[in-house]
């Protein structure tokens, strides 16, 4: 039941908790104790050391972590032509908890000649044995957040040329990874989830999209953005409801959306969130086509506590009455550190929630981390 491709049987989102060590030196950059290179140095030395551990738990594939990024999202985003990072008066606002009034402006047509995280990717090939994966947002989230009021006036006054630019330009990018040696890339396109929200559907139309059509617009950046994806280049696409400090925005089950996602878009998986309630049953997973996975968010990011390895193994079981058990993994339902700040569990906590991961995934499809089968 094994394969040389990911997503694997063990996988994970992306971000973990910054360490001390990470945090001193952001917070000393910040505050011009410390120039950009000796930041780097010490980003460089967290990355290989998070690395390492990735490894020592037997992942199959390793990020850094996003140790280089405060945001998820916004520090891809921003180094794309014609986007510019700004602050506003007010974050997004949680459940409980508000980002950071971090937001993004268009400033200029959309487009992609350079970017910082190419480098930054290079960094986790040339320090890993394992699968080097970037995690880069998905094409929705530079218009998802604010809409066509984040567009300076006159640019776009048609916006499916936008939405054009914007799909050529993570067309782009893609291929740009792949140059530099990526064959396993995440889309973190969480919008897909929030459009199963009725009070996010709300606010998109109370600003003037339409919460039917949105889906598809987004759906069809996603295709154009893979258009001449080379074959041996996994892309996987995650979607969760929200995670800043353990909180969350959104619930609603995958259920408006599914035959949407595993259908019309060619992604070779998913990561998806189903540690609550509010991530809805697995019935949307009847959708899913032979030849893609489905990875089971099923260990929460969110608190520490450890889930029994017996539940989360009932849990597949009750999963696989929809999909094939060869065509799912297991991982947390998100990253462990969306943004800078963390959630609240401790590093040890972090590191256990991945060794039980693996060790279950042993245990539910033999071997130890292997990778999924292809249907």
């Amino acid at each position: 039941m094994t394969r040389q491709r990911p997503p694997f049987r063990a996988d994970m989102v992306g971000s973990l908790l910054r360490t001390a060590p990470l945090k001193e030196a952001r917070e000393k950059h910040a505050a011009g104790q410390i120039d950009a290179a000796a930041l780097k140095a010490v980003e460089d030395e967290e990355i290989r050391k998070v690395i390492r551990k990735q490894e020592e738990v037997g992942l199959q594939a390793v990020t850094d972590g996003e140790f280089r990024r405060a945001f998820w999202h916004y520090d891809f985003l921003e180094e794309l032509d014609g986007v510019q990072g700004v602050w506003l008066e007010q974050g997004v606002q949680f459940k409980g908890a508000q980002l950071k009034p971090k937001g993004l402006r268009v400033v200029g047509k959309i487009g992609f000649t350079a970017h910082p995280m190419l480098e930054h990717f290079r960094f986790v090939k040339e320090n890993t044995s394992r699968m080097p994966k970037m995690t880069i947002p998905g094409p929705s989230m530079l218009h998802y957040r604010s809409g066509r009021q984040m567009i300076n006036a006159g640019l776009y006054p048609d916006m499916n040329e936008y939405y054009a630019d914007l799909g050529r330009a993570y067309n782009k990018a893609i291929h740009a990874f792949y140059d530099a040696g990526c064959r396993y890339l995440q889309l973190d396109d969480i919008s897909f989830a929030y459009l199963c929200d009725p009070e996010q559907r709300q606010m998109l139309a109370q600003r003037g999209d339409d919460p039917e059509k949105q889906a598809e617009i987004y759906a069809g950046m996603v295709r154009e953005a893979l258009k001449d994806k080379p074959a041996d280049l996994t892309v996987t696409m995650h979607l969760c409801r929200g995670n800043f400090r353990s909180t969350f925005v959104a619930s609603g089950g995958y259920e408006p959306i599914a035959d949407l996602l595993f259908n019309t878009m060619p992604v070779d998986g998913y990561f998806m969130e189903w540690d609550t309630d509010r991530a809805g049953g697995f019935e949307p997973l009847r959708f899913l086509p032979k030849g893609k996975t489905v990875v089971l968010g099923l260990v929460t990011s969110k608190t520490g506590t450890l889930e029994k390895p017996e539940d989360v193994k009932r849990r597949i079981e009750e999963a696989a009455k929809f999909a094939d058990l060869d065509q799912l993994c297991l991982s947390p339902q998100c990253g462990f550190a969306s943004t800078e700040e963390g959630n609240t569990l401790a590093e040890e906590e972090q590191w256990s929630k991945l060794e039980m991961i693996v060790a279950v995934a042993g245990e539910v499809w033999g071997g130890s981390a292997t990778p999924a089968k292809a249907a």
